[in-house]
C-alpha cells in the first residue's frame, strides 16, 4: 500500500510539473487572467463527482476523515474538523489568495520558461514556515538551511550576469510568496471546514475574480480559447481534478512527510517537461541553480518532518 501510494505521489507530480508546459502554451494564445478563469472553472466542475461520492462514502462511514488535498505545488494535509462550518467565507478568502498567486504566475510565465517556474515556485515550501514566523511559528535550523541554498540556487537561476532579474521571474518569484500565504490561509480554515468543499469554491472563486479581470484589463477576453483549449483542459481537469483526487487517495497510506518531498518533484517534472515538449534547455549555471533550490527545498521537507515528530 506504501509503494502504490508513493508511485500515485510521484504521478501527481509529474501532472502538476507538465502543468506548468500547459501554462506556457497556454500563454501563448490567452491572456493570463482569461486562461486561469478558464482552467479554475474546470478545477472547480471537476472535483464535483469527488464531492458527491464522498458526501454519499461518510453517510455510510461518519467516522472517516478525509484529507485537504493541498495546493498545486503539494503540502501535508491537515485533518477535517467532524463539525465543518460553511465553506463559503473561507473558500472566498482563500479563492482571493489563489486568485493573486496564479494570477502572478501566469503573467510571469508567459515570459519565462516552464522549468524556471517551476523551481522557482517550489520556493514555497521553504518560505511557508518563513511567512509563518509572523503568525508564531517555529523555524528549525533545517529550514534556515534550506533558505540558505535556495536563495544562492534562485540567483544562479534567475539572475544575469548584470545584476538583473527578469520580469517573468520576478512576478513568478512574488507568486510563490502568495502559494506560501494560501497554504498559512488554508492551515487557518481547514480544522473547521470540509476540505473538498472549500478546494472546490476556491477554485470557482478564482476563476470568477479571473474572469472579472479579464473583462476589466484585457483586450478581448477569452479570445484564443480554441487553440489554447488543449492546455486550459489539462490545467483544468488533470491538473486540477485529477491530480487532486490522486494526492487524496494516495495520501491516506503515505507518510505526510513523504508525501510532501515527492509532490516537490513538480519542479523537476517541469523542467523535464520544458525540455522534452518545449525545447527549452537551462545552462550548467541555471542547472546548477536549480540543483541547490532542489536542494534547499528536501532539506527544509526535512527539518519541517524533524519539528512534527519533536
Amino acid at each position: 500500500m506504501r509503494t502504490r501510494a508513493n508511485l500515485l505521489l510521484v504521478l501527481t507530480a509529474a501532472i502538476w510539473g507538465f502543468g506548468f508546459v500547459a501554462q506556457r502554451l497556454g500563454a501563448e494564445h490567452m491572456g493570463a487572467m482569461s486562461f486561469n478563469a478558464a482552467r479554475f472553472a474546470i478545477g472547480a466542475v471537476s472535483l464535483l463527482p469527488l464531492i458527491w461520492w464522498l458526501v454519499r462514502h461518510r453517510r455510510r462511514s461518519p467516522e472517516t476523515v478525509v484529507a485537504y488535498p493541498g495546493p498545486p505545488a503539494g503540502e501535508a494535509p491537515a485533518p477535517m474538523s467532524r463539525t465543518p462550518r460553511s465553506p463559503y467565507l473561507p473558500g472566498l478568502v482563500t479563492g482571493a489568495v489563489i486568485f493573486t498567486a496564479a494570477s502572478l504566475q501566469q503573467l510571469g510565465i508567459a515570459s519565462t520558461t516552464a522549468g524556471k517556474a517551476g523551481f522557482i515556485t517550489g520556493l514555497y515550501i521553504v518560505l511557508v514556515p518563513v511567512l509563518g514566523l509572523a503568525l508564531g511559528h517555529r523555524a528549525t535550523v533545517a529550514i534556515w538551511m534550506g533558505l540558505a541554498l535556495a536563495v544562492p540556487g534562485l540567483y544562479l537561476l534567475s539572475m544575469t550576469k548584470d545584476f538583473t532579474i527578469a520580469t517573468g521571474d520576478l512576478l513568478v518569484l512574488v507568486s510563490a510568496f502568495f502559494w506560501a500565504a494560501h497554504i498559512l490561509v488554508i492551515d487557518h480554515y481547514v480544522e473547521t471546514v470540509d476540505a473538498l468543499q472549500l478546494s472546490a469554491l476556491q477554485f470557482a472563486a478564482c476563476a470568477l475574480l479571473s474572469t472579472g479581470a479579464a473583462f476589466l484589463f484585457e483586450a478581448a477576453p477569452f479570445t484564443g480559447l480554441g487553440p489554447a483549449l488543449g492546455a486550459v483542459l489539462y490545467g483544468g481537469v488533470l491538473a486540477v481534478g485529477m491530480a487532486y483526487t490522486l494526492q487524496v487517495v494516495a495520501q491516506r497510506d503515505a507518510k505526510a512527510s513523504h508525501a510532501a518531498m515527492l509532490l516537490s518533484l513538480e519542479a523537476v517534472f517541469g523542467a523535464l517537461g520544458g525540455w522534452l515538449i518545449l525545447g527549452e534547455v537551462l545552462s550548467p549555471r541555471m542547472l546548477l541553480g536549480c540543483a541547490l533550490m532542489m536542494a534547499g527545498i528536501l532539506v527544509s521537507l526535512r527539518g519541517t518532518e524533524i519539528s512534527a515528530e519533536s
